[in-house]
């Protein structure tokens, strides 16, 4: 089936350059069956093509769930040499029992994901990185990173998950303070100039984070959009939205190559 001839529902909710750009990957890509609980998790994967063993990257969606951007996302983790492992958090949930791909519309996505239980998610996203830490070409370093929904999830698996190098919040928002108190890691915030609905929980954030002895570092980018991680890669990013996605892409690496 040709990039033309896409359905409508992958259209709706995974953008044609997206799945365009992961179809051109060189790299190997795959799904695991991961169990969590009673569920199975459908997870993508995408290895770096590298001669030493790598570290794992667990990313989560954004509120439009495993979309062809989201595993675009991975692919481009592992080119820069990473393990990335993308689990599909409404797996199960779909039509025929499947996750995103089966549905109609994102406007039945959205309002699925948004009503996911916590606990739930973090039992999903322990049981990933799990599953991701033992495949032979790991290294047994471990980061977390969302977007959207999945941008407050990061922030909030640092506060379930030991052992984390660092976590990485693209527009989300943060847990309660009192939690904060049970990371271990490095948290980096990455906000946009025009989302005052997230952007303006950074404040207090870095008081809070502070406050717990907790290392917590947030940029805003003047100009950009909610979802600039996406928006950036579109053939019609605004200037902002692009520069943001760089720039944000960017610090991630320079941390995460830092070995921090």
């Amino acid at each position: 089936m040709g990039v033309m001839e896409l359905s409508t529902a992958r259209k709706v909710h995974a953008q044609d350059w997206a799945k365009a750009r992961l179809d051109a990957s060189p790299r190997h890509h795959e799904y695991v069956k991961v169990q969590s609980g009673a569920r199975t998790i459908n997870t993508f994967v995408a290895y770096p093509e590298v001669k030493d063993k790598a570290p794992v990257i667990v990313l989560i969606h954004e509120i439009y769930g495993a979309s062809d951007w989201a595993k675009e996302m991975a692919d481009d983790f592992a080119a820069q040499g990473y393990i990335a492992v993308l689990p599909d958090l409404i797996s199960g949930m779909g039509p025929h029992g499947g996750g995103t791909e089966e549905f109609a519309s994102q406007s039945d996505v959205t309002p699925l994901v948004s009503k996911l239980d916590d606990g739930q998610v973090m039992a999903d996203l322990n049981a990933a990185a799990d599953v991701a830490l033992k495949f032979p070409a790991a290294n047994g370093k471990l980061y977390v990173a969302g977007f959207c929904w999945g941008g407050g999830k990061s922030f909030n698996f640092a506060t379930h998950r030991k052992g984390l190098s660092a976590a990485f919040v693209f527009y989300g928002t943060p847990p309660p303070a009192a939690d904060m108190a049970k990371i271990t890691a490095p948290v980096y915030g990455f906000y946009a100039g025009s989302d005052a609905r997230v952007s303006a929980t950074v404040p207090q954030a870095k008081i809070d984070m502070a406050a717990a002895g907790k290392k917590y570092e947030a940029v805003i980018y003047d100009g950009a959009m909610h979802g600039f991680m996406r928006a950036g890669e579109q053939p019609d990013a605004t200037a902002p939205n692009k520069a943001a996605r760089d720039q944000g892409f960017a610090k991630v690496l320079e941390v995460m190559k830092s070995g921090k």
